[in-house]
């Protein structure tokens, strides 16, 4: 029978009972937790309702049946196996560490790489038509937010920022940040322009957050120190201008901006000051 406790801990059980034994029906998931098939009845609907169960009609059989409708068959949805975990994350994590055993990190930036370009795929021709680079920011949030990545643009400061709320490989990005340096290379040559990563979910920001500047703030440093007539020597350390831009991205998405310093290998395009 199944323990009191809240309805939460009893809907994971019947949604286990349907992983497990599924395609089933009601009465065959009361019976095996020892419920009565209203109360299961009521979790199968809420399972149905956030996409984690689905109905299915029960299948013919050759045996008579008695009067009345069939009885529904219920089973877990993709989304509903997913609160058992799938375990593909460690399986990529196992992955590229053998790559990177036998093959060198050559091989794992060289996957990284393809990765990047599969998963922008057809789409590469709708970021880079717009003549703008803020408008191929907005055409590249669309397409990332198509694929999972919870992207959007946003304006201010010098520049836009491309913020994505969601990374699918966040978990295997944590041990393997050649995913997320070839990821911004590619938006780098995507936008043509010079970008900065401020932050990244893999590194346990709120959103992986990439500065795309419309003025390269260090350029109109030297620009105003010539119409002053005198020189201006920019150093490795950001400028004050910079230092704004940085500090107006980490407001940006309500998060803080990443101080872990440069990881091995780490990209061009990447400012982690």
């Amino acid at each position: 029978m199944v323990p009191a406790g809240s309805a939460t801990g009893t809907r994971a059980l019947v949604a286990r009972v349907l992983m497990e034994q599924g395609p089933v029906t009601a009465a065959v998931v009361a019976a095996e937790l020892e419920l009565t098939e209203a109360a299961v009845r009521r979790h199968l609907d809420a399972l149905i309702a956030d996409g984690e169960a689905e109905v299915r009609a029960p299948v013919r059989s050759a045996r008579p049946r008695g009067r009345g409708r069939p009885a529904r068959e219920y089973l877990l949805t993709d989304t509903g196996r997913v609160r058992f975990g799938h375990g593909y994350d460690d399986l990529a994590t196992q992955a590229l560490r053998f790559l990177a055993e036998t093959a060198g990190e050559e091989a794992v930036d060289a996957f990284a790489r393809h990765r990047v370009r599969e998963l922008l795929g057809s789409d590469l021709d709708a970021v880079t038509a717009p003549a703008e680079p803020a408008e191929r920011v907005e055409a590249l949030a669309r397409v990332l937010s198509a694929r999972g990545y919870a992207a959007q643009a946003r304006h201010g400061g010098f520049g836009v920022q491309l913020c994505q709320h969601h990374c699918p490989v966040a978990h295997v990005a944590t041990e393997f940040p050649e995913l997320c340096e070839a990821e911004t290379r590619a938006f780098a040559e995507l936008l043509g322009t010079h970008v900065q990563r401020l932050a990244t979910i893999a590194r346990g920001d709120a959103a992986c957050t990439t500065h795309v500047p419309l003025e390269d703030p260090e350029l109109l440093a030297r620009a105003r120190g010539k119409k002053q007539g005198r020189s201006v020597t920019v150093s490795g350390r950001p400028t004050a201008q910079v230092r704004q831009v940085q500090e107006e991205g980490g407001s940006a998405d309500g998060g803080t901006l990443s101080h872990h310093g440069p990881r091995k290998g780490g990209s061009p395009y990447d400012d982690h000051s």
